[in-house]
């Protein structure tokens, strides 16, 4: 008993001194002005149970929520310009091969009417709604095939707005 009573009080007394250099540091002050500590050993264990003590509180640093760039400084970013121009080049020259081998492509019904419909958002090809269409109809599951029927509306809808806007 006697070597867990030594060994808690240097265990309070580390805490102490560790809890004093953060209080130190977060607010400027000489070490020791302003911590309370509960003392213990034989004198404590002699006398009654009191009230817990409770530590000072000490203000916690919000570690979770980084710091916002300012306005004015330009997020970071890993691409630059240059290289997202050059992904634009390579996706357009991409969907221009892709084209003429959607019909080509041994696929269930579902994943080329998907593949047309990712042309058609692309590029706003109007002649890809019949092709699109099609594929829609050939679908059997019933609840996919009304989706499908509803991107197409949508994409009607669309390409009708933008071409009354411009």
């Amino acid at each position: 008993m006697n070597t867990q009573t030594t060994g808690q009080q240097d265990d309070d007394q580390e805490l102490a001194k560790v809890l004093a250099g953060v209080n130190q540091q977060l607010s400027g002050a000489q070490p020791g002005t302003d911590l309370s500590f509960e003392e213990t050993g034989a004198a404590t264990a002699a006398a009654p149970a009191a009230a817990p003590l409770t530590p000072p509180s000490l203000p916690v640093p919000d570690l979770a929520a980084p710091a916002a760039p300012a306005p004015s400084e330009p997020a970071p970013h890993a691409s630059s310009l240059h290289t997202d121009s050059s992904l634009e080049g390579i996706k357009k020259d991409a969907l221009n091969e892709l084209r003429p081998l959607v019909d080509k492509l041994n696929v269930s019904a579902e994943e080329k009417f998907d593949t047309y419909l990712l042309l058609l958002r692309s590029t706003d090809d109007t002649a890809l709604i019949g092709p699109a269409h099609d594929a829609a109809k050939s679908i059997t599951d019933e609840a996919r095939r009304a989706q499908a029927l509803l991107d197409i509306i949508k994409e009607i809808d669309y390409l009708s707005a933008e071409k009354t806007a411009a």
